[in-house]
């Protein structure tokens, strides 16, 4: 009986050293936290080329960490949700290491090109000029540009539109301040009051 009781004590021990093992390598292989969801666009069902995360073949709905660099091919776009601290989007060709903080996006860009989405805070690109730019929403960078360029936002309204609409209202403003103050609204109707 003494003798099943220490082999029961002994694998007891054994399992118990494996599982804590087994945990602390899985922890000490994880590169940082975790900073944000990223979506794969463009491509052909029938293509190869895919998008990497640390030269990792990775698919949409992806978790990526702090310092993880992002690869894209030919004709293939990423975007990064990191969530309140905003969006970010790599075009073809592009390598981009990732340093994300709790509220603030940032990283290094070797290649290509990084538009910012969307985002409470300006994004800090280090292109490879050495100089790090600050991006707004709406602003890309390229990797061999020293400032960011302007972008067209597809989801604002062109400037034409907004002359339209402040052309129509100062038109207004003036025929109704132009006209002869001969309106009739609502004829000679008599107005009964409801007092008693």
């Amino acid at each position: 009986m003494n003798s099943k009781l220490w082999i029961q004590k002994a694998l007891t021990t054994c399992s118990l050293m494996a599982l804590i093992l087994t945990y602390s390598m899985v922890a000490l292989a994880n590169s940082g936290k975790a900073v944000g969801e990223l979506t794969i666009s463009g491509g052909s069902a029938d293509s190869t080329a895919f998008v990497t995360v640390n030269g990792e073949p990775a698919k949409s709905n992806r978790t990526v960490f702090a310092s993880s660099t992002i690869t894209t091919p030919e004709g293939m776009t990423a975007t990064v949700n990191f969530g309140k601290a905003g969006r970010i989007q790599f075009g073809p060709n592009t390598t981009f290491t990732l340093g994300a903080e709790q509220d603030s996006i940032s990283g290094d860009l070797a290649s290509g090109s990084v538009t910012v989405l969307n985002a409470p805070k300006s994004v800090g690109v280090r292109t490879l000029a050495g100089e790090t730019v600050q991006l707004n929403t709406g602003e890309t960078a390229t990797a061999n540009s020293t400032t960011a360029a302007k972008q067209t936002n597809n989801q604002g309204m062109h400037w034409g539109w907004w002359a339209l609409i402040f052309g129509g209202a100062v038109a207004g403003i003036l025929f109704v301040a132009l006209a002869d103050n001969d309106s009739d609204f609502g004829g000679g109707a008599t107005t009964v009051s409801p007092n008693r």
